[in-house]
């Protein structure tokens, strides 16, 4: 199932796709089209991501006139790109979802999501205008795609308020015994800084984790990757095909997997703290793709100065949602 060992046959010659150049050794891109993970990387479009990005960062909290106009942006995107979809109104908000039915085995399904509320008085660009942006060119992209499984993108509500969209959907999804067989999450995915000191870590990570602490210490601790966070029990290979999709594009990541018996400890709480967390409370997969938040971000939430576009880099947003797309792809088992 899926196209895994084109990879490597492949790396070096999609870096600069999606925003029209070729490669750092002037080798050509990869055109868009669906017949293999990186040709399906090469159809994210930066141009359409930024204009995404600018409509969806503004004031959203909940209930607001434009955490309305975001949610009808996800409804109609989707059901413009061939999903079905469904409005889940769990109660206290609602949560977009659009399925892609899989050709081979639909009951299993590859979920990508992001969440589409913030706080008052913040734009949110970062949080999460640049998760929600990029859902949106996932979901452009792979409705190219024939795919063996199901894919359902989804736009989580209340994320701010405590995981509740996610959560809601999560807890269906248990009682319904979907399967669901890899799970990205988009959460803040905006922001890269190469400065030496620009990244910071949450206090202890570096016990847990002393080889990617390590790693940053070589690279003096500047902020120019994506995180990975995930469970090892059902994730391991996304994080690996998205990692190996990533080098071909110029993407730098480091990954930090955590066993059932740490994925939902109070040890780890800076790292469930996005839409991924309620799906390992139901053991089911989960990968947070963050940029780390105000580990990097001093803007994160507004608290010193506004999280807006202009703080943004786009083409780091862009690879990684091209690395998303390939995984993404393989996962759902790409025909």
């Amino acid at each position: 199932m899926g196209k895994r060992t084109t990879i490597l046959a492949l790396a070096g010659l999609l870096a600069g796709c999606g925003s029209g150049g070729g490669g750092p050794d002037g080798g050509q891109p990869v055109s868009c089209g669906a017949g293999s993970a990186e040709a399906l990387m090469a159809c994210v479009s930066r141009t359409d991501y930024q204009a995404d990005l600018g409509f969806v960062a503004a004031e959203r909290p909940p209930g607001s006139e434009h955490h309305g106009a975001v949610r009808a942006m996800c409804a109609d995107r989707f059901e413009a790109l061939g999903y079905q979809v469904e409005l889940y109104d769990y109660g206290t908000g609602v949560d977009v979802i659009g399925v892609k039915a899989g050709a081979v085995v639909p009951d299993e399904r590859v979920l990508v999501a992001a969440h589409y509320d913030h706080i008052p008085g913040c734009a949110g660009a970062d949080d999460n205008g640049s998760g929600v942006a990029g859902l949106l060119q996932v979901a452009g992209a792979l409705a190219r795609a024939e795919l063996e499984r199901s894919l359902v993108v989804a736009c989580w509500d209340e994320e701010e308020r405590g995981l509740i969209g996610s959560a809601a959907y999560a807890q269906r999804a248990h009682d319904r015994a979907e399967r669901i067989v890899a799970n990205f999450t988009f959460e803040m995915i905006g922001v890269k800084k190469t400065e030496p000191g620009s990244q910071t870590l949450p206090a202890g990570l570096d016990l847990l984790f002393p080889d990617q602490a390590a790693e940053l210490d070589e690279n003096e601790y500047r902020g120019d990757f994506i995180a990975l966070v995930y469970d090892t029990s059902h994730s391991q290979q996304p994080v690996a095909d998205m990692t190996a999709l990533g080098e071909t594009v110029g993407l730098s990541s480091i990954g930090l997997g955590l066993s059932d018996a740490l994925k939902n400890s109070d040890l780890v709480s800076d790292l469930r703290r996005s839409d991924h967390a309620p799906f390992w409370m139901a053991d089911l997969p989960g990968i947070m793709i963050t940029d780390t938040s105000e580990f990097r971000y001093p803007q994160y939430h507004c608290y010193d100065g506004d999280d807006v576009v202009a703080n943004l880099d786009p083409d780091f947003s862009v690879q990684v949602i091209q690395a998303t797309v390939g995984a993404a792809a393989l996962a759902a088992g790409l025909r």
